[in-house]
């Protein structure tokens, strides 16, 4: 017959030591996830929709009142109304607005767009785009840029893509 081993006191220890640090390990992770449950999700990003006033503010020509806010430009030409996007088609840069020559400039690449947003210079494969803009029941306008309308794809003059002005 085989006889049990006893454990003498150093060995005791080592186990002890082992089973108090997984433990605690364990409740380390617990306590992590009961953190990140608890921790709120939240987004700190601007709303996708968003009111940009009333049409009588718009005047003639671009309006950077949105560009830094929300990523948008407002441009009143040729009695329609819309909202083009401030992302350059080519690597994604921000282009600027130049009064002078009425065209938009991009600084990364030399891309270049006039105020209708079509590209005419520069690596750029595609005009920006422009996004849903809509009059609400109560005068006030409403840009929504989770609709994009790309002029390659024929979207440009769609209903929402713009607002005619009478």
């Amino acid at each position: 017959m085989t006889q049990k081993r006893r454990l003498n006191r150093r060995e005791f220890f080592s186990w002890i030591t082992i089973a108090w640090v997984s433990f605690t390990t364990a409740m380390g992770g617990i306590l992590s996830m009961l953190f990140r449950y608890f921790y709120p999700n939240v987004n700190f990003e601007p709303e996708m929709e968003f009111n940009i006033g009333r049409l009588k503010q718009y005047e003639e020509g671009v309006n950077e009142s949105f560009k830094n806010s929300h990523g948008v430009w407002i441009v009143r030409k040729d009695g329609i109304l819309f909202a083009l996007s401030t992302i350059c088609t080519h690597l994604g840069c921000i282009p600027n607005w130049t009064v002078s020559s009425s065209t938009f400039e991009c600084p990364c690449h030399g891309s270049g767009y006039y105020d209708s947003g079509i590209n005419f210079k520069g690596p750029a494969p595609r005009p920006l785009e422009r996004y849903e803009i809509r009059q609400n029941s109560d005068g006030t306008l409403l840009v929504n840029k989770g609709k994009v309308y790309r002029q390659e794809k024929g979207q440009w003059g769609l209903a929402k893509s713009e607002i005619i002005l009478s």
